[in-house]
């Protein structure tokens, strides 16, 4: 197969990791007879500084004809301590999301077997432990009609869903809980929120199309306990844009590491893949972040490609450092430890 591939690293750390998932992906490439064309672009921080835009018309052009992007973290502090800056990282982001329609997030949160003593929660808690957040991505508060009044003294941020939104994002789920358990969790706050309700009711209402599946509906609030008392009775799980941002980083430390957890951003045409950590400024150039998140990343992307066999053999090397400690600092635990580069080259030779 041939691939081409947009290759935004972005800022902090995603440079570096980026590296090591190209690393691991033309390894698997070489091994499985595949051609990569990696073609980069700027986003995030490193855009605005070069062309003043967050997601450049360039960026965009490069990604809509690419047949997926993998994409590094984006987010520097110089934005980050300034409030009142008018163009930030973070808007790149959100534009990216909409101009290529990528209105799914898959959030995977599964436990190693060899890492479940390193979990802030109990093994007996965590172990089994296998869900997936699907977390709408283009629409609600972020994406609402916002503003200050009364002289700056009043901001409001306007939640709007359609039930276009909600069915395109429901049908993954279901769709996705028919290749697992068939259990499905839709997430809202039905009792205050009429967005909510809305989201109920269009659920509800398209059970009698998936009638082996088990739906759930569960108050946002609960599932936020649930998820640190019993995360493995969870499979799949549906929910809006800000309560799935909330959710699934709370998810994502249940394998020890935020360092870890890969994610996909799923549209119409394409879909992008990216670890679900920041750009960890403190860390840039110190060849000490983890790259493994970015490498798993890289593991769905050949997965969504029907490329399963080339998606296992990145995940059982990845399962073969941690067994084996060759692991960066922030999974070392006083031991020995190894660079980002390091990591990045030992799984590629691995495979």
């Amino acid at each position: 197969m041939k691939l081409n591939i947009a290759l935004l690293a972005g800022d902090g750390i995603g440079p570096e990791v980026i590296d090591q998932a190209v690393k691991v992906s033309d390894a698997v490439a070489s091994k499985f007879g595949h051609e990569i064309t990696w073609k980069p672009a700027l986003t995030g921080a490193a855009a605005i500084d070069a062309v003043g835009e967050p997601y450049p018309d360039a960026t965009h052009e490069i990604c809509a004809n690419a047949d997926a992007v993998l994409f590094g973290a984006i987010g520097h502090p110089k934005f980050d301590n300034d409030p009142s800056a008018p163009v930030r990282p973070e808007q790149g982001l959100l534009k990216m999301r909409k101009k290529l329609g990528l209105f799914a997030n898959v959030r995977p949160t599964f436990t190693f077997p060899s890492l479940l003593d390193k979990s802030p929660l109990k093994r007996d808690r965590i172990e089994g432990t296998d869900l997936v957040f699907l977390r709408e991505l283009t629409g609600g508060i972020y994406f609402g009609e916002k503003g200050r009044r009364d002289g700056g003294e009043t901001a409001f941020d306007n939640c709007v869903y359609t039930r276009a939104e909600v069915q395109r994002l429901a049908k993954k789920g279901f769709e996705l809980a028919m290749t697992r358990s068939k259990k499905l969790c839709c997430v809202d706050k039905a009792n205050v929120l009429e967005t909510s309700r809305l989201w109920r009711e269009t659920v509800q209402a398209m059970e009698k199309d998936y009638p082996e599946v088990e739906v759930s509906y569960e108050f946002v609030d609960a599932v936020a306990m649930r998820l640190v008392q019993w995360p493995n009775s969870y499979d799949v799980l549906i929910t809006e844009n800000l309560f799935g941002d909330i959710l699934t980083d709370e998810a994502s430390v249940i394998s020890g590491s935020m360092g870890l957890m890969p994610s996909a951003s799923m549209g119409a045409d394409i879909a992008l893949f990216e670890p679900i950590h920041g750009s960890y400024p403190q860390a840039t150039g110190l060849n000490i972040a983890n790259p493994m998140a970015t490498v798993l990343s890289a593991a769905m992307m050949f997965e969504n490609f029907g490329l399963q066999a080339e998606g296992k053999a990145i995940r059982e090397a990845v399962n073969a450092a941690l067994s084996a400690g060759h692991v960066t600092e922030d999974l070392a635990e006083g031991g020995k430890s190894y660079g980002t580069s390091e990591v990045g080259d030992w799984l590629a030779g691995n495979i």
